[in-house]
Parts: C-alpha cells; structure tokens; sequence
C-alpha cells in the first residue's frame, strides 16, 4: 500500500463503492423526491464508525448522521449478534439520526467471520406519519408530532424484510407502498456496496484493505492540518439569529460560536488545528427549530471546509482536525423530547456564524450572509394521498471580486439534483408548475452583488395542504463592509380572485382550494462594499439580463433610469 498509484486506485474504488450504491437508491425508489430529485446518500464505514468514503452526492448532514449513529446500532446490537445477509436500520434523532423521515440503513460486511465494515444507504422516505404529510411538522411541540421513532432494529435478513418491521411501517405511513418501496430501494443500495467492498478485501486481502484505509485517512488528517496551518492563528467570534420558532413570531433565537485557529507552531510541521465552540448557543425549545448533534457537527465542518482546498477528501482523517463542541441541551445538541425535524433553520445559523467568524479571520475569503433552502410541502387533503417535497433556494452572499451565484443556496443539504424537473412532478401531482424566474433586485447591493432570489408558482388542479418551513424571511441576510442586505422572499398564497396573502414562514396544512396557487420567493443574498463603488458596466449588464431594475440601478446604486418607474414583474409580492 506504499505505491501511491495503488493507493489512489483503491481510494477511488472506495468513493465508486459508495457511489454505486447511491445511484441503485435513486433508481429503485419510489418517492417523487428521490426519484427525480436524486436525494440519496451512500457511505461506507468501518466497525470501529469511522467515515471511510461517502458518494458524491452525499451530503454531509447524512454522512454524518450515518457516523454518528453506527455506534449507537452497535450498542444496541452488537458485532458478535450480526450476521450475513443481515441489514438494520434506525431514525432516532437523539442517537445520531437526523428526523423520523430520514432512515438510516446498514449492512455488516464480514471477514474472517466479523464484521469489519458497513455499507450504509439513507433517504427521506415520503411519509412516517406525524402532523403533516412528507415529515413536516414545523409546528411540532415534541418530537412525538413528527413521526415514528425507530431505535436500532433489524429491518431484513437473508431470508427478506423482517414481516412486523414491515408492518409497523407500513401501519404509520400516509403511503406506506411509497415507504416500502423506498425502503427496499436503501437495502438494494447496501447490497451492492457491500459487494464492492467483499471484492475490495479479496483483491487487497483483510491487512492490506485495512492499512491501505488506515493511510487513506492519514492522509486526509495531514492535508486537512496543513489547509488549517495556512490560516492566521486567533480566536473569532460570531452569531447569527433565526427569525423565530414558528410559536412566538416576534422572538428571534440567536446561534453563537467562538472559532480559535491553531497554526501548530511548537508542534508537528503543518498541525493546525480548529476548534469550533457553539458555548452560549441559545437554549433548546419545545419548537421545531432543534437540531441533533450530528446535524450540527456536519454544520460546523461543512462551514470550516468552505475555507480549506476544497479536493481535500472528507472522512474521518479530516474530522481529527476539526474539534466541534456543541452546548448538550441547545438549540444545536437537542434532548428528548424536543422536536429535531426543523434542523435546517439551526444548521443554516451555525453555519452562518462559522462562515461570518472565518470571513473575519480570512477577509480575503469573506462572504456575507445568504438566503438559505425553503423547504415545504404539498399533499392531498385526504386518501389516496400524494405527496410532494420540495424546496427551492436563495441567492448567496457576495465574496471579494464575485458577485454571488442566484439562487443556489449555500449548498448544504442537497445531493446531485434536489429540485426535481417540473414535468415528472406534473405528471405525479395535480398541479401546474405556472413559472420559475429569478426575482430582479433581490440581490444585496453593493460594490459586489449578491445573488438573487427565485420564484416559484404552483398552481393546483385539486384541494391540498401545504406546509412550509422557512428561515430568513423576516430577518434579512446582511452584507459585509457596506454592503446591503438580501432581498427578503416568502411564501405566499393566490386565491381565485388573484389577491395574495403572505403566509407565515412556518405553517401546518394551510387549506389550498383547486384553482388558487403557492407562491415561493426565496431571499437573496447579502452584497460586500458599498454599493456606490459598484463598476457601472456590471450595473449595465445587470439591467440588460434582467437581474436588477431600472429603479432599482436608481436607487441601489444610484444610476440615472430614465425608466425608474418599471416594476419588476410580481413585484406587488415583495414590496
């Protein structure tokens, strides 16, 4: 395993294993979402739970929540139990999953009669039940409105699914031939990793597969501590509020972290080191706005990776580097019973402030605040049920010398292709997507703009419920060094007679008759600079490819319109 040539073949055999595995999820599933959304995660781990590879579509919410939580399986049924053929499951948030929706599946891969690894698959089935279809519940209390729970179990042996753990399922699921057919899909993913893998030790031999690994992630520690080294050694603070909890509209919740760079320096040549401390976080609440640690241990290296060499690999070599410490009993470290299903809104805060803290360490390599995922759902009012899951994104921050990407979101949470295309969602749900456009003028201005938000509007053919679960819709993102803050987006509702009312950014079933339509804007990013130094040739190609007005030239950046008066189109939403 010395010969780097050998050493990059196998390290590359591991990601395809994963890889391999992610794409037989997507393509055996049932779920719209996953489908055509391409929503899965792939990962292969060690008995020991460390991260060895994980698919390019993985994210690292889920390859974290699949780390966290293969420990909490082993204790509850461990290596000596195990037995081929065999594959378990679990969801529960406080043991490393991430919500009720999201199964976490493994399979034991043995040699010499042990298991030494584990392929793991892991989607958002469409539905386990709780207060509204597709596993939103923003106006959850306790995490007994989001869902069943499943601690470790077996879901299949050898012989095929275990029957009761397919009755259970299929017992708390709105569409539980969807869930099943999901659920056989991550199985089917397990099996062909697990494959891979069984090729992978007859090929290296047990040793050889297990120093080769070994390297691997030292390798991976060594390029992430010398990344770390390259930045100025201090200590940075920051925060960053969420709008509310869904319950009290007028109380923000704060997300603190104090972020201390280690150069290394006494110590081993290029041993930097980060230490990312949630300390003072505000605490957990009986709303849907918690996150489970592995959820926000995935928030915080995701954040301090955004400012390494982004073709460092990422597994457990990497997580050596970076020391998280998240307050137990917080906003970001939840206890039971407090509902974990609305991770996103935290996570997004977390990794703001990471991101805010490093833009001040790295000013070089600052970016402001984004508009994040706007997450919702869509479902029939009664059975047979229909379901579909979706969210769309806001515009980022702008960096020094760019201006920010429209509508990407900060891209954490999303695999290959989370939006699905709008004719398979057509053709599975009776609605009309009416159009998707970028919202001019929803950019934060400055020297460099921020990105801009989209727009979304669905109209229904049939009655419905929709579900919404937003962030930064009241709170704007702001910009950096003079730069302004995003446009705000929001979710809103068209009745028959074309008036519009803005719903709150966190609702329950909301009533929707055939005919009306959903409205989603999301938010667009923070600027950086003063919008006055912006280069009045970006401003004129801005205005001819439509991303900002000609009263919005006027009066974000203070360039003569003669048509000043023109109104973005809807711009009766957002103003």
């Amino acid at each position: 395993m010395n010969d780097a040539l050998t050493a990059e073949v196998l390290r590359n055999a591991l990601v395809v294993a994963a890889e391999e595995a992610g794409i037989v999820v997507v393509r055996s599933a049932y779920s719209t979402f996953i489908v055509e959304g391409s929503d899965a995660s792939a990962a292969i781990l060690d008995a020991g739970g460390r991260l060895i590879a994980h698919s390019m579509a993985t994210t690292l919410m889920n390859s974290m929540a699949l780390k966290v939580a293969l420990p909490e399986l082993v204790k509850d049924i461990p290596l000596a139990t195990m037995r081929p053929g065999a594959v378990y499951v679990l969801n529960d948030a406080y043991r490393g999953g991430v919500h009720t929706n999201d199964l976490l599946v493994y399979r034991p891969v043995f040699t010499m009669g042990t298991p030494a690894y584990f392929a793991a698959t892991m989607i958002h089935v469409s539905d386990l039940g709780g207060l509204s279809a597709g596993g939103m519940a923003p106006l959850a209390t306790d995490v007994y409105l989001e869902g069943l729970q499943l601690p470790p179990v077996r879901l299949a042996t050898a012989d095929g699914l275990e029957p009761a753990v397919e009755a259970i399922l299929r017992a708390n699921s709105r569409t539980p031939d969807k869930v099943m057919g999901d659920v056989r899909a991550l199985i089917a993913g397990t099996a062909v990793a697990a494959t891979r893998i069984d090729a992978l030790v007859r090929e290296y031999g047990e040793t050889g597969l297990k120093a080769g690994i070994d390297a691997y992630l030292d390798y991976t520690e060594t390029r992430t501590r010398a990344a770390l080294a390259t930045l100025p050694p201090g200590r940075h603070q920051a925060s960053y509020p969420i709008d509310d909890d869904g319950m009290n509209p007028d109380k923000p919740h704060h997300i603190r972290v104090s972020i201390t760079l280690d150069t290394g320096q006494g110590g081993p040549a290029g041993a930097g080191r980060v230490v990312v401390d949630f300390a003072g976080t505000d605490p957990q609440v009986p709303a849907a706005i918690n996150a489970s640690a592995s959820q926000s241990l995935a928030a915080a290296v995701f954040a301090v990776r955004c400012f390494l060499d982004p073709t460092i690999p990422m597994n457990d070599g990497c997580l050596r580097a970076i020391d998280v410490r998240l307050p137990p009993g917080s906003l970001l470290d939840a206890r039971s019973p407090y509902p974990c299903g609305g991770r996103y809104v935290p996570i997004y805060a977390a990794i703001e402030a990471v991101f805010q803290a490093l833009s001040d360490a790295v000013p070089e390599r600052a970016i402001a605040a984004s508009g994040i995922l706007q997450p919702f759902s869509i479902a029939s009012v009664a059975a047979p049920y229909w379901i579909h899951l979706a969210y769309d994104f806001g515009g980022v921050g702008a960096r020094p010398g760019l201006d920010g990407p429209d509508a990407t979101g900060v891209h954490f949470g999303v695999g290959r292709n989370s939006v699905p295309q709008v004719e398979p969602v057509e053709g599975r749900c009776p609605l009309v997507v009416e159009s998707i456009e970028t919202i001019p003028d929803s950019g934060g201005p400055g020297r460099h703009r921020g990105g801009l938000g989209s727009r979304t509007v669905y109209r229904f053919l049939a009655d419905c419920h929709v579900t919404t679960r937003g962030d930064r819709l009241r709170l704007a993102p702001p910009g950096r060094d003079g730069g302004l803050p995003g446009r705000l987006g929001g979710f809103f509702k068209r009745r028959l007679d074309g008036s519009i009312e803005r719903l709150a950014s966190k609702v329950n079933n909301v009533r929707f008759a055939a005919g009306e339509a959903f409205i989603v804007e999301t938010t667009g990013g923070g600027g950086i600079g003063p919008p006055q130094e912006r280069d009045p040739a970006l401003i004129e190609a801005d205005l001819e490819a439509g991303r900002v007005t000609s009263r919005g030239a006027a009066e974000d950046y203070g360039l003569p319109a003669p048509h000043a008066q023109i109104k973005s189109p809807g711009s009766k939403l957002t103003e």
